[in-house]
């Protein structure tokens, strides 16, 4: 679409496709579209490299992208602010304590945070693992914490899907790690897992017994079906009146959408999130999109993973372009299962396919160069 002004094009958000848009629009340079970015964090961590974060394998660096430069290589302007709402008759984004941001095209990748209202005292009493930034502040808190004699050392998860295992064991991991360093007992911590279902349970069960394998080893304690009533000061209450000793909480639940969404007038799907079809287009809105996490793919639904969030991201640019110059979106078909590197907060990864299961430390060298292939990409981009 060309004309006396450039097409403009409205990213929210600085999620994992939403940084391959700003490389995509970098490199084409188009002239009759102009691209914005809206973010409240000027670092966007990688989902993949988190754990490895915690368990001191990675560097917070290594993990994050920078905003800032990737949208000065790319040509990219950058509104440091929090979306808040939309004013879709006026096709503007409304912004807390910024002026509005209008658009022509706009595009949504903001993420998902944990249910934390579905638990009592869970705002107060437990640590959300997001939004990532404040995460991770908590936990070199909580770091610091332990390492007085004094310290927390009952640690808990609440959540059993591939996140809260990982996280769980990269945790123990490092606070072992750092125990030993400073002349501490490591074994004066101990670690319990805490779900409402089957731990992992979207992966097969070669893959749940592996991890079984893992925590009895690690001497985890593994508390599967067990429905979490409240948190309180130093525990964890659980449904039928039972409960559990717990210094620190991590909560690592079923997402949930962002709040404003609910005053947008978009379709969402039962949970909150945007619903959109095969083009990734919002069922009532042609002109707006949704990825990641805050989207919900009503034809095809895929659990929330971040491999879906990556894979959007080229087709998500080629329709965004598309649509800037009067052409139709193509549809985009997620696969039906995906390939999973989950860490055990080592240098070593369990493999889940469908039916499938594989696990050595050689696949977290796999994982390890997957995740630095990809963020490299935009971690060095304009780089001689």
């Amino acid at each position: 679409m060309s004309g006396e002004r450039p097409t403009d094009i409205v990213l929210v958000g600085g999620g994992h496709a939403h940084v391959h848009v700003l490389a995509a629009f970098g490199k084409w340079r188009d002239s009759d579209v102009r691209v914005t970015l809206i973010a409240r964090d000027l670092m966007t961590p990688y989902s993949g490299m988190l754990p490895g974060v915690i368990a001191g394998l990675y560097t917070a660096e290594q993990a994050h992208i920078d905003l800032e430069k990737l949208a000065a290589v790319t040509g990219t302007r950058l509104v440091h602010a929090a979306a808040s709402g939309l004013d879709r008759a006026g096709k503007q984004v409304l912004c807390d304590g910024h002026p509005p941001v209008p658009y022509d095209i706009l595009s949504l990748d903001v993420g998902s945070t944990p249910s934390l209202d579905a638990i009592l005292g869970a705002r107060e009493h437990g640590m959300a693992v997001k939004p990532i930034s404040e995460f991770l502040a908590k936990f070199e808190t909580l770091r610091a914490q332990c390492a007085k004699p004094d310290g927390p050392r009952r640690i808990a998860v609440i959540g059993g899907g591939a996140g809260g295992t990982e996280l769980l064991l990269s945790v123990r991991t490092r606070l072992r790690a750092e125990a030993v360093r400073d002349g501490r007992d490591p074994g004066a911590f101990s670690f319990q897992l805490v779900t409402d279902g089957k731990i992992l349970a979207t992966h097969n069960t070669r893959v749940r017994a592996a991890f079984g394998r893992v925590f009895a080893e690690c001497k985890i304690a593994l508390l599967e079906n067990h429905r979490v009533a409240g948190l309180r000061a130093g525990a964890i209450d659980l449904e039928r009146g039972r409960s559990l000793p717990a210094d620190a909480t991590f909560i690592v639940t079923q997402a949930s959408a962002p709040g404003w969404f609910a005053t947008t007038g978009l379709q969402r799907d039962e949970g909150g999130f945007i619903a959109v079809g095969p083009a990734l287009q919002s069922l009532n809105d042609p002109s707006v999109f949704a990825v990641g996490d805050c989207a919900a793919l009503v034809e095809t639904p895929r659990e929330k993973a971040g491999v879906y969030a990556v894979r959007e991201g080229p087709p998500l640019a080629a329709n965004l372009r598309r649509l800037a110059h009067g052409e139709a979106p193509r549809e985009w078909r997620p696969q039906a299962v995906h390939l999973a590197l989950i860490s055990t907060g080592e240098r070593y990864a369990i493999a889940s396919r469908g039916p499938f299961k594989l696990e050595g430390a050689w696949l977290w060298t796999v994982k390890d160069w997957i995740d630095r292939r990809w963020m490299r990409q935009y971690q060095e981009i304009g780089s001689a």
